[in-house]
């Protein structure tokens, strides 16, 4: 069975359920992934995260219902899975900006309506790249720590902006004792699948009990098996969509053949001296993994 006919089959069972409590143990189970891998995935094939994904469709269920039917909003709440009918009326006014019975009076379907996803063609990812497999020591980095969503493209918004003020203002240098020159560190860890939370980092690795000054901190990673891809050489201006590209290819082409899983660990990108100039840029993309797990 392919990524896409496994989340399919997860989205399906969505739709069956939006009127019970789902979980994202549940779905990875259905999609026979570990449950971080299957957000990751879940994520890259359909553009969000699942438990917003389950958040959207229950609230345009509820819009649809309050336009089409006289039920009463109490029970669209509870058959939508909200224990309390306070949490639906707050949840669905940030979304539409009207309270249910607001949009009920209005007697206009408007605002978002997020439609049941479908993954009929395969997705393709950039470049066909073989990674190296190996295993990186226990390492240690003091840097700079962001906490941000991959939720309506959030963190797509955050993370340049974090970088464009790390390079402009020259942050690197009030990092103490840096072990190499030139190397720095884009880490995601922290993740929170849930909500879609998780920490950025930009850092730079040294000495193991290195003080961290006032502002910056200081975090170690354990040792961890990496499968780690290098992005295509690229121009300024398609670096990118190089690096995007590469880590569509991992999870939408690399992964489901590899017989590995991404196993919840943090991962990061690495960058070096490669990154200077305006041509022929690249970094590497370190993604932890463990072999996957068959089930039953």
């Amino acid at each position: 069975m392919t990524y896409e006919q496994c989340i399919q089959n997860t989205i399906d069972y969505i739709e069956d359920h939006l009127h019970e409590s789902i979980t994202l143990e549940q779905l990875a189970e259905v999609a026979c992934f570990s449950p971080f891998h299957y957000h990751r995935v879940f994520q890259t094939l359909v553009g969000e995260s699942v438990m917003e994904y389950v958040r959207k469709r229950r609230l345009t269920t509820a819009a649809q219902r309050l336009f089409y039917t006289d039920d009463k909003v109490i029970d669209i709440a509870f058959d939508l899975g909200f224990q309390y009918i306070e949490s639906f009326n707050r949840s669905f006014k940030k979304v539409y900006g009207l309270s249910p019975k607001e949009y009920r009076s209005a007697n206009i379907l408007c605002g978002p309506l997020h439609g049941k996803a479908y993954l009929q063609k395969p997705v393709t990812g950039g470049n066909k790249m073989k990674p190296t497999l190996i295993t990186k020591d226990a390492f240690h980095i003091i840097g700079y720590e962001l906490r941000t969503k991959n939720i309506d493209g959030q963190n797509n918004k955050d993370i340049p902006a974090f970088w464009t003020h790390y390079l402009q203002n020259r942050l690197s240098t009030k990092i103490p004792s840096p072990l190499y020159e030139n190397q720095e560190l884009g880490i995601c860890t922290d993740f929170t699948p849930s909500t879609g939370e998780f920490t950025y980092i930009i850092g730079i690795e040294v000495q193991e009990g290195t003080i961290a000054p006032e502002g910056l901190t200081y975090r170690s990673f354990p040792k961890v098996d990496y499968a780690v891809f290098t992005t295509p050489k690229s121009s300024e201006e398609d670096f990118t969509f190089s690096i995007q590209s590469t880590w569509n290819y991992i999870f939408t082409e690399w992964f489901p053949k590899s017989g590995y899983e991404h196993c919840g660990a943090m991962e990061f990108e690495f960058y070096d001296g490669r990154c200077y100039g305006t041509t022929d840029k690249q970094i590497d993309v370190y993604i932890p993994i463990q072999k996957k797990l068959s089930k039953a």
